[in-house]
């Protein structure tokens, strides 16, 4: 798989020099609950990152509940934690990939492409026996240079001007009920941006929790058209990150975060909103 590395394969490299491991855990609602199990235990050299301190920026009128963050201050995070243009970086969580993979996709953004995210999260690391500690880090601090790639983020406003274009497909990575508009329980609005699909971002693992195949994600993505842009969010632009991951394995290279997501679009008083639809996943 191109973005995704085993537990047999963290265990064997995961003491090479170039090396970095960040274990991204994070438990929305519980802010603090991530931080406490890394300090209890982690894969030994791991350095934490806080989805809301260092993968976010503080949440504001838009932008929607995580905006993306300060991309000099996370340049600055990223080469204490020892990642340089020379680091292969692994990350993980234990909430599915969804934690890590917003990590992935940062690091992406930034420019640097030697980036993983380990299959079956921190669970199944321990539960295999594979060693764990409750050292903290001591990484050697290094440079890291960002080269941002702005063409793999929209704004709202750019999801608006392509709101029924042809060349555009949209996809709403939250819980069915929450695209349906039928239940919301996190933000103050209840539906999805019209003519968006749903694929809910759980789908792309297996019942083990396993990330699928590239041929069982291409089958499960079959539907979508390869020659159009693809724009994908969800609630606040987390867990929409593991939906591009995944597009990315099946094949298809042209596909964007909308970062703000949900939380964002409804910001505006003025965007459309639409309810009911068809389910894809």
């Amino acid at each position: 798989m191109k973005h995704i590395v085993s537990q047999e394969w963290l265990f064997e490299h995961g003491t090479d020099e170039h090396i970095i491991i960040a274990d991204c855990r994070f438990v929305l609602g519980d802010p603090d609950a991530g931080q406490a199990r890394y300090d209890e235990d982690h894969i030994p050299g791991a350095v934490y990152f806080d989805l809301e301190k260092h993968l976010s920026a503080p949440k504001q009128e838009h932008g929607g509940r995580h905006p993306l963050p300060d991309l000099k201050t996370l340049s600055k995070r990223l080469g204490e934690a020892g990642i340089s243009k020379d680091s292969t970086v692994i990350a993980y969580d234990d909430q599915g990939g969804a934690m890590a993979s917003r990590f992935w996709w940062l690091l992406k953004f930034l420019g640097h492409d030697n980036v993983y995210v380990l299959d079956g999260g921190y669970t199944k690391w321990k539960e295999a026996g594979y060693p764990v500690t409750e050292e903290p880090a001591a990484p050697h601090a290094a440079q890291f240079e960002p080269h941002p790639r702005p063409h793999m983020s929209v704004s709202a406003e750019d999801v608006k001007r392509r709101l029924g274009q042809p060349g555009t497909v949209l996809i709403d990575s939250r819980e069915e009920k929450r695209f349906l508009g039928v239940e919301e329980t996190i933000d103050k609005k209840a539906g999805h941006i019209p003519g968006a699909r749903h694929y809910f971002w759980k789908d792309v693992l297996t019942s083990q929790g396993n990330w699928k195949t590239a041929e069982e994600l291409q089958a499960h993505f079959a539907g979508l058209p390869r020659n159009e842009e693809i724009i994908v969010y969800c609630g606040s632009g987390v867990t929409a990150c593991p939906n591009v991951l995944a597009l990315s394995e099946a094949g298809f290279t042209n596909v964007k975060l909308y970062a703000g997501s949900w939380s964002d679009w409804i910001s505006y008083p003025d965007n459309p909103i639409a309810t009911g639809g068809r389910v894809n996943s």
